[in-house]
């Protein structure tokens, strides 16, 4: 099950995240998203732990803890919709070159 983890403190690493999720089962991946432009935590990220039991126990016993001074928030991801990945029209210039056209 993967789980959705918000208002983390920026300075929390994975590994603690890690370690605070592995206390109720095994953890497949952790990932805290980085705002690219700053290489700053955007203060949230996402836990993977195979067994669905666990999961829910780590929802149950996380969700409003404490981790790092802050009150953190444990859900069930949700799935991303699908991008429409298709074609469509994205502006730009023909192509085929320049030149005279008689």
């Amino acid at each position: 099950m993967n789980l959705f983890v918000a208002k983390l403190n920026f300075d929390t690493t994975e590994e603690t995240l890690q370690s605070s999720f592995e206390e109720y089962g095994e953890v497949a991946s952790c990932k805290i998203i980085i705002n690219r432009d700053t290489g700053r935590s955007k203060g949230f990220g996402f836990v993977e732990m195979p067994d669905d039991d666990s999961a829910r126990s780590a929802i149950e016993n996380l969700n409003m803890a404490e981790v790092d001074g802050r009150q953190i928030v444990v859900k069930e991801a949700e799935d991303r919709p699908k991008r429409d990945g298709g074609g469509g029209y994205r502006g730009g210039r023909d192509r085929r070159g320049g030149g005279y056209r008689s």
